[in-house]
């Protein structure tokens, strides 16, 4: 009898114990019928990345990778696809004949799941200017978003998201308001769509803002669920994503990158409903 080939990835992070990713990848490769693959995790810092990267077998398909690990992603790759070349970051790291390609599906989770909640076109808003908030910029612009304000503390730490928006070649305003809840809940007003990149309580300020009905409102979090600003949001008729439905749809991207077959949405969905459950 006949063996499948023992094939393996991984998620990368540190901290990484806490990372939901192997529940997701390895139901979709039950899901996919792909024994011999399996998925797990390894606690790796910036100075180990190198080191792990050139240690790694011919068995390897495969790496996802978290904080703090999604920019020096960049120096062990052989190859950057655009998408991560314009972020100057990546989440995703595939082995192929050619050698090792970096990604960012974090940009395709968020386009997926903005466009699944409705949102297309219009005006865009941004809270913050990290990493996610290059992705979702990247996402956006995607997306053909008529204009895209982005909402910071201060506005002295943006070079990074308009060296994004430049190579992207999409337009931004920054606006350093988020220290003046009223006047960002002023420009939350009418957005189509509003992608909050902030940690845990950074935005519970703007629960209150004057949110369009039909609104669609991506935050990030999603521990503690619902956010603040999320269930304000909600209450005044905006359509909510949280940032589990993210998670999940970088993670189905992933897994078509890694694998070269579609990602099994449902089967994954379940296995993460009951990590989140397990958790509770």
């Amino acid at each position: 009898m006949s063996t499948s080939p023992v094939r393996r990835a991984a998620v990368l992070g540190s901290p990484i114990a806490h990372s939901l990713s192997p529940a997701l990848h390895n139901a979709a490769y039950t899901a996919l019928g792909l024994t011999g693959w399996y998925y797990d995790r390894h606690e790796v810092d910036e100075a180990g990345l190198a080191g792990f990267v050139a240690g790694l077998g011919p068995e390897w398909a495969g790496l996802s990778l978290t904080m703090p690990l999604k920019r020096v992603l960049l120096d062990v790759a052989d190859h950057v696809a655009p998408g991560a070349a314009a972020i100057g970051a990546g989440n995703t790291l595939v082995f192929e004949g050619t050698g090792a390609t970096a990604h960012n599906t974090d940009v395709t989770g968020i386009a997926r799941s903005l466009r699944a909640a409705g949102a297309g076109g219009g005006r865009a808003v941004v809270l913050g200017a990290g990493g996610t908030a290059q992705a979702a910029v990247a996402a956006l612009h995607d997306m053909e978003v008529d204009a895209v304000d982005v909402l910071v503390r201060d506005a002295g730490r943006t070079s990074a998201l308009r060296g994004t928006a430049e190579r992207l070649g999409t337009e931004v305003t920054v606006h350093a308001v988020l220290t003046d809840p009223p006047a960002a809940a002023r420009l939350l007003e009418g957005a189509d769509a509003v992608v909050s990149t902030l940690p845990a309580g950074a935005a519970d300020a703007l629960a209150g803002a004057r949110w369009r009905p039909g609104t669609v409102l991506l935050d990030a979090v999603y521990a503690p669920w619902p956010t603040v600003v999320a269930g304000g949001a909600a209450a005044a008729g905006a359509r909510i994503v949280s940032g589990l439905e993210m998670l999940l749809q970088q993670a189905v991207a992933q897994v078509e990158l890694m694998t070269g077959r579609p990602g099994p949405e449902a089967a994954m969905r379940e296995a993460l409903d009951a990590a989140v459950l397990a958790r509770s």
